[in-house]
């Protein structure tokens, strides 16, 4: 069985990618690895800040003390995801910068990238869209993955890269007490309900992170030995 290594500590992307995976890989997160360096999320493109994750923590493994132990099976890999919504009123934003959409705000903090509250961002998209009506709010969840292989070795650490997106809109208000982010606005094309009112049933059948894993999961169930594996 092949490990998937999750290059993330957020509890709600472990509980989503183990939920659409199931049984099909060993996971193991940043929870597994808690000395594992932070990287920071800085890069201009989802895709770049999925490979930027992935290289790293790949690259922190290669010379992790009994990697043989901590990395069980026969062939391991990193998998770093990036996500964000893009909302086509506010010319794609907050896209790459969704975790800190409302910090951006106030003054950069000293250290680095500093995320907001999934409140505080909620509330910045409506008060930005609250003039346009409901035919003017389309957006979409955008996931990029990006995969490393680190058992056998990829030395170039040169990493495959899977996407999903998921259309829809933002609703006028928020509704639902499940998902996380911005899942209480976040309606997708074909349903009436938020994805935080759908339930993660199925959420974890159609939203962008359940497309990105199961092309992934193609990728690598369909993978021959010497075979380049697809992108996207």
């Amino acid at each position: 069985m092949t490990t998937l290594i999750l290059a993330t500590r957020n509890a709600h992307k472990i509980q989503e990618i183990t939920a659409i995976l199931g049984n099909a890989f060993r996971l193991l997160s940043l929870k597994e690895f808690p000395e594992a360096p932070a990287v920071a999320e800085d890069q201009p493109t989802l895709a770049q800040n999925a490979s930027k994750k992935a290289r790293s923590l790949a690259k922190w493994l290669t010379y992790l003390p009994n990697a043989e132990f901590r990395l069980p099976g026969a062939s391991a890999s990193v998998l770093a995801d990036d996500s964000g919504l893009e909302v086509d009123a506010l010319n794609g934003a907050p896209g790459v910068h969704s975790a800190r959409f409302a910090a951006l705000d106030g003054e950069p903090p000293a250290s680095g990238v500093l995320n907001s509250s999934d409140a505080d961002n909620n509330a910045k998209i409506l008060r930005l869209l609250q003039s346009q009506p409901r035919d003017k709010r389309a957006a979409r969840f955008r996931c990029v993955l990006s995969l490393i292989a680190v058992k056998p070795p990829q030395p170039s650490l040169a990493g495959h890269l899977f996407e999903g997106v998921c259309e829809g809109r933002i609703a006028l208000e928020p509704a639902g007490q499940g998902g996380f982010g911005y899942d209480p606005l976040f309606i997708p094309q074909g349903q009436q309900q938020s994805f935080a009112e759908l339930g993660p049933d199925l959420k974890n059948q159609i939203s962008h992170r359940a497309q990105a894993l199961t092309r992934m999961r193609r990728a690598l169930e369909n993978l021959v030995i010497g075979d380049e594996m697809p992108s996207f």
